[in-house]
């Protein structure tokens, strides 16, 4: 497995060569952006093919690799939103992340596949959103770019049995599972999830959660919190799974680098043949 981090480890509005550089610095041998906002650093949804290729130069300058793209935008324009506007405006969130995955030989990109509230019911989240993610594995074909669903806290396919069946409803070679070990804490066992998603996960996330807390500002930095790590890291070994470990952590607010070392040499532990309980 490789060692990877978000864009989102370093503050909004970081350069993009400062971050790459920090990246490489610290030990990493991947990079992972996010589409954004127009006016943005890196890609957005404003970015062209040739913009687009440029930022991959530099990243292949800078002695990284990209093989996945993410994005916080659909929380804003949900696949599941009861408004077709705001619902065809998160399709085209999806459909240029594939684009630009495409044009920059990224494999996968990252979708949260929509938002249960206090008026989106349950049911109209998983019919609408997996009505969408259906459409949008079309394009991810034709492109050969894969659709990675997320598990995240947005009170959605809160278990690993369902998560498989929406993934398997879609009936797609291109639409598989971008797990994230931490979001699953406070709900299950990250080790059990990896078992019964299997080779349906395309890409991993990594952070820790302080179960004792239990509220967003339980997630901390990796061996910091609750994770079994050496079980997790078990079941990842027993899938087969050899992609990238990419860190989405909060930034340091004094030193934004250290952020990026300290994670370095945590994950070094975890990538460790023999990782013993801490």
């Amino acid at each position: 497995m490789k060692k990877g981090i978000n864009q989102w480890c370093y503050p909004a509005g970081t350069p993009l060569d400062r971050v790459l550089e920090w990246t490489k610095q610290a030990g990493f041998s991947s990079i992972e952006l996010n589409v954004g906002k127009p006016g943005e650093v890196g890609l957005t949804l404003d970015t062209t093919v040739e913009e687009g290729k440029k930022i991959k130069a530099q990243i292949k300058a800078a002695g990284l690799e990209m093989d996945s793209l993410s994005t916080a935008l659909l929380w804003q324009t949900p696949l599941s939103s009861a408004e077709e506007k705001m619902q065809e405006q998160g399709k085209y969130v999806v459909r240029k992340m594939l684009e630009l995955a495409h044009e920059l030989d990224v494999s996968t990109v990252l979708v949260v596949p929509g938002i249960v509230t206090e008026d989106v019911r349950y049911d109209e989240c998983y019919e609408r959103s997996i009505a969408a993610v259906k459409e949008l594995a079309s394009v991810a074909e034709e492109l050969n770019v894969k659709i990675g669903i997320e598990n995240v806290w947005n009170r959605f396919l809160l278990s690993p049995l369902e998560m498989v069946r929406y993934i398997d409803e879609v009936n797609s070679t291109h639409v598989g599972a971008y797990f994230d070990v931490g979001n699953v804490l406070q709900f299950g066992y990250p080790e059990q999830w990896i078992r019964i998603l299997g080779e349906r996960i395309l890409k991993v996330h990594v952070k820790d959660f302080k179960t004792s807390v239990g509220t967003i500002t339980g997630f901390t930095n990796l061996l910091a919190g609750d994770v079994n790590w050496q079980a997790v890291m078990e079941e990842l070994q027993q899938i087969g799974y050899r992609g990238a470990l990419t860190a989405e952590l909060t930034p340091y607010t004094y030193d934004p680098v250290a952020l990026a070392y300290d994670t370095s040499r945590q994950m070094d532990l975890l990538l460790a043949p023999h990782l013993t309980p801490y």
